[in-house]
């Protein structure tokens, strides 16, 4: 797959003429919205209402996580060979009903740890279809020369809603009820289904080899596709190490700012909020860094700021107006430094995999980075209990440094200012 270069890169506006385009990005915004709100609302309201600890809350993370774990490498094989439209709706009824079944719970007072647990398993499990799907929809909809444009935009709606949701979710449980807070995340699931229900062109699905080939034997051709390729290879020990040690991060940080800093869920969610605007101009910077400095620089220089900063967090003490602005700077480097991994390295992943096996190579970065994440949740939940939120929240934040030291001495540090050639084509079909 040739890369697209600045004096080829179609105009702006191109991208957003495409009404099928359209109807995906906004589908997909609502979905990250209505998934990232449920998971902290569900948490949440285990702390808030139901009074978990750090143990149960880890585990309950965890659940909700465990199917990035044990589900995504088969879920890239099977979206591979199915309509991702198809695949997307179906994952938006879905968590609609879910969510909406936790709502009736709530308001009935049948809400309790197992319910939630069950549910975010499921939420989950459906989110994984989704978000595989929505990656290789991505592909199969867009023309290659806007791959890069198209994926900013993805991105940076995935990573605005990674905080406007949990921010949304941390209000609606504060000043209105866990029924409400729940009930917001069916109503984005419902948005999406309708956005992403009105996709009318039709997608170029690779096609089946005669007899085909079982599900399993797709699974190894994927994996065997990335383990081979040095970059690939490389984005998936560096998400792993950065998922397994952010999971924990967070899981500790969700007790640390009501706990140790006194924060009230209005707080909680301003200062979640604060990485959305960061996300924000991490998008846009990626559209342009990297052709202009080298993929490669930008990868390593982001992921050094955004992570690093997360070190200034467990010295923090005082008052929620002194604490409350210094996090939301935090928020918004992290933010501006994680997007321009995110982005920058999608765009590397796309580039050099072919049509065929996008669902499945993307499957299989999931599965090893965010697969990481329930573990993380459960480290997360241990430290805490073992050693105090401070220590175990510095001890995270060191951990989250490994990241970018695997790219600086993988081929991901050394990429130019141009991608990497692609494979091009669809094969690694069936």
């Amino acid at each position: 797959m040739p890369s697209p270069s600045p004096s080829t890169s179609p105009p702006p506006s191109r991208l957003w003429r495409d009404r099928s385009f359209r109807r995906l990005w906004a589908g997909q915004t609502a979905s990250q919205f209505g998934e990232h709100t449920a998971v902290v609302v569900l948490p949440l309201v285990a702390v808030v209402t139901l009074g978990a600890e750090a143990g149960q809350l880890g585990a309950l993370r965890a659940a909700s996580q465990a199917p990035m774990l044990l589900l995504s490498l088969l879920v890239g094989a099977w979206v591979d060979r199915w309509r991702t439209r198809t695949v997307m709706v179906a994952a938006d009824a879905g968590r609609a009903v879910v969510l909406g079944a936790v709502a009736v719970a709530a308001f009935t007072g049948r809400l309790d740890l197992v319910s939630l647990a069950v549910a975010a398993v499921v939420v989950g499990t459906l989110s994984v279809f989704f978000d595989v799907a929505y990656q290789a929809s991505a592909v199969r909809l867009v023309a290659r020369d806007e791959l890069v444009r198209a994926n900013s935009a993805l991105e940076g709606s995935r990573s605005a809603a990674q905080t406007g949701g949990p921010a949304l979710g941390g209000v609606l449980v504060s000043l209105l009820s866990a029924p409400v807070a729940a009930a917001s995340g069916a109503v984005f699931f419902a948005m999406s289904f309708l956005s992403v229900r009105g996709i009318r062109r039709a997608e170029s699905v690779p096609r089946r080899a005669p007899g085909g080939s079982g599900v399993w034997s797709r699974v190894r051709d994927g994996w065997r596709f990335v383990v081979g390729h040095a970059a690939l290879r490389a984005v998936c020990v560096a998400s792993a190490a950065f998922q397994l040690a952010f999971s924990a991060a967070t899981t500790v940080y969700l007790l640390f700012l009501p706990q140790d800093l006194s924060l009230s869920g209005t707080g909680v969610g301003l200062v979640l909020a604060a990485v959305g605007p960061g996300a924000l101009v991490g998008s846009v910077l990626a559209a342009r860094l990297p052709r202009r400095f080298g993929y490669g620089r930008v990868l390593v220089t982001a992921a050094v700021v955004g992570d690093g900063v997360w070190l200034c967090v467990p010295a923090l003490h005082g008052s929620p107006a002194v604490t409350v602005p210094v996090l939301c700077g935090v928020g918004l480097v992290f933010g501006a430094g994680g997007q321009l991994v995110n982005v920058t390295v999608m765009a590397v992943r796309q580039t050099v995999t072919p049509d065929g096996m996008q669902a499945r190579v993307a499957a299989t970065i999931t599965c090893v980075g965010m697969g990481a994440t329930p573990l993380g949740s459960l480290l997360g939940g241990l430290l805490a209990e073992v050693w105090g939120t401070r220590p175990a929240l510095a001890v995270a934040a060191v951990g989250m440094l490994v990241s970018p030291v695997v790219m600086a001495v993988s081929p991901l540090g050394r990429l130019g200012r141009a991608l990497p050639p692609g494979s091009g084509g669809s094969g690694g079909g069936e």
